[in-house]
């Protein structure tokens, strides 16, 4: 029997409830950088619960991600001050530039976008953060210069 990095994170944790469901989740994020199908399956197992109650905890909170993060991460604000400056409107550019898949992520495992409630950026909306630096006061001119800066930078370095 091959034994998982999700199967050691379980055992780990030795006698189980499913009261640890949440943090096993959380465990297994930490360490393969999104929670699997699969794991989801081990977690239920282990847990002696069904694999749809494993799946409507994981889903329920958005601090569970389903596929693995892009090379280049890019949280879009879509709080109040951004709302009303059109962040939708950055969103929805990135959604037909990078050409997203419906779990954010570019086909090509390069970007992977979120949207956030609030990035605590007000003064500067519409702003996102991209790779942990926030850009703020932007437009779709200054997003696609900012990512076109990304691309030749990543060329650059190729």
């Amino acid at each position: 029997m091959i034994v998982t990095p999700v199967d050691e994170i379980i055992s780990a944790r030795g006698e189980l409830t499913r009261e640890q469901l949440i943090p096993l989740l959380q465990d297994i994020q930490e360490h393969e950088g999104f929670v699997s199908p699969a794991a989801m399956v081990a977690v239920a197992n282990a847990l002696q619960t069904p694999v749809s109650r494993v799946f409507g905890v994981a889903t329920f909170y958005n601090q569970f991600r389903f596929a693995p993060l892009g090379e280049h991460v890019i949280e879009v604000c879509r709080g109040t001050a951004c709302h009303v400056k059109q962040s939708l409107t950055l969103a929805q550019h990135l959604q037909r530039r990078l050409k997203l898949r419906p779990d954010g992520n570019a086909a090509d495992g390069r970007y992977t976008v979120v949207t956030v409630a609030c990035l605590g950026a007000c003064s500067i909306a519409p702003v996102i953060k991209l790779d942990g630096e926030f850009y703020g006061h932007l437009t779709v001119e200054k997003l696609n210069a900012l990512l076109d800066e990304v691309e030749s930078g990543a060329a650059a370095a190729a």
